[in-house]
C-alpha cells in the first residue's frame, strides 16, 4: 500500500461511504495540549491516540524517552480505536507527518499493511476545504490481531554496526553537531551517523517531497540500494518519518527505537560532535 494518501483522495473515499479508521495523533514536544486541539476540530470520524500512552512504552532512561510499546498494549489500543481485520488506516496530525508516522510505522511493525499516512496532515485537509467536527468520537471496540517484528529494529548493541553502512540521525542539524541538546543529557550524535534532518522530507506547505527528490536527497546522504540504512532521531518518533519518507523514496531502513535518549545515557557509549560523522 502507498504510504500517502492525499486529502483530496481521503475526502473522496469519505464520501463514498469507504472511509477508512482515522488516527487523529497531534503530539508535538513540549505541547500537552493535543486531545484538547483534537476536541475542537478533527476530521470527522476520527479518533484521538495518545502517542505517549499508546504509541510507546513507560520511558526509561537506558531504553529512551519512547521505547516500543508491549505488543499487548498496542493490541488493545488498536481495538480501543475500533480497528478490525480488514480495515484501512489513515492517520494524520498538524505537524507534517512527524508523529502520525510514528503510527504507521508501528502498525506496520505489528503486521498491519493497510496504513497509510495523510499527506500534509490537517493543514492540508483545511486547505481542500474539507469539514472538520468537534467533540470526542468513541468507536464500538475493535476486534484486530496484531502481531510485532515486521518492520527491522536495531538493538542497542548493534547500532555502531549499523553506522558502518548508513546510520541516519533525523534530528535538527544542531543537535546533531552539538551545538544544543535540549532534552538528553549529551549533546552530539552517534559516531559514524549522518545528519539527516526529518524536516527537509517535507516541502513549503508541509507536504513530502516528491519521490524523485526525496530519492536524490538520500543518495547525496549516501543511502543505495542494496546497502543497509538505519535511521534514530531523538526517541524514535520523527525517525519514523525518515522511515516514511525512505520508503516513498524506494528505500528500505531500520529504526533504533532508542535513539539518542537512550544512546546518550549509557555513559559507556561513544559520542561525537561537528558537522562530520
Amino acid at each position: 500500500m502507498r504510504v500517502l494518501i492525499s486529502a483530496q483522495e481521503l475526502g473522496e473515499r469519505i464520501s463514498c461511504g469507504e472511509a477508512p479508521v482515522l488516527l487523529d495523533v497531534r503530539w508535538v514536544l513540549g505541547d500537552p495540549y493535543g486531545q484538547q486541539q483534537y476536541r475542537e476540530g478533527h476530521i470527522p470520524g476520527a479518533v484521538y491516540v495518545d502517542l505517549n500512552a499508546e504509541l510507546a512504552a513507560p520511558a526509561h532512561p537506558l531504553e529512551g524517552r519512547h521505547p516500543l510499546p508491549d505488543p499487548a498494549d498496542l493490541q488493545a489500543a488498536a481495538r480501543r480505536w475500533g480497528l478490525r481485520d480488514g480495515d484501512t488506516v489513515v492517520a494524520y496530525d498538524a505537524s507534517g507527518a512527524m508523529a502520525a508516522a510514528r503510527a504507521w510505522w508501528l502498525l506496520r511493525w505489528a503486521g498491519f499493511g493497510a496504513v497509510q499516512v495523510l499527506d500534509g496532515g490537517l493543514a492540508a485537509w483545511r486547505a481542500a476545504g474539507l469539514p472538520l467536527e468537534a467533540g470526542e468520537v468513541t468507536p464500538a471496540p475493535g476486534d484486530v490481531v496484531l502481531g510485532h517484528g515486521q518492520m527491522p529494529v536495531i538493538p542497542l548493541d548493534g547500532v555502531l554496526a549499523a553506522a558502518e553502512a548508513v546510520l541516519l540521525d533525523a534530528r535538527a542539524g544542531e543537535r546533531f553537531r552539538g551545538e544544543t541538546e535540549p532534552i538528553d543529557p549529551y549533546a552530539g550524535h552517534i559516531p559514524g551517523a549522518v545528519s539527516a534532518p526529518t524536516g527537509d522530507n517535507l516541502g513549503p506547505d508541509g507536504c513530502f517531497l516528491p519521490a524523485v527528490e526525496l530519492r536524490r536527497r538520500f543518495e547525496a546522504l549516501g543511502v543505495r540500494d542494496g546497502v543497509p540504512v538505519g535511521v534514530y532521531c531523538g526517541s524514535g518518533v520523527t525517525a519514523a518519518h525518515e522511515i516514511a519518507a525512505l520508503a516513498i523514496a524506494g528505500f528500505d531502513a531500520a529504526l533504533y527505537p532508542g535513539s539518542w535518549s537512550q544512546w546518550s545515557n549509557h555513559e559507556e557509549l561513544p559520542r561525537a560532535v561537528g558537522a562530520e560523522a
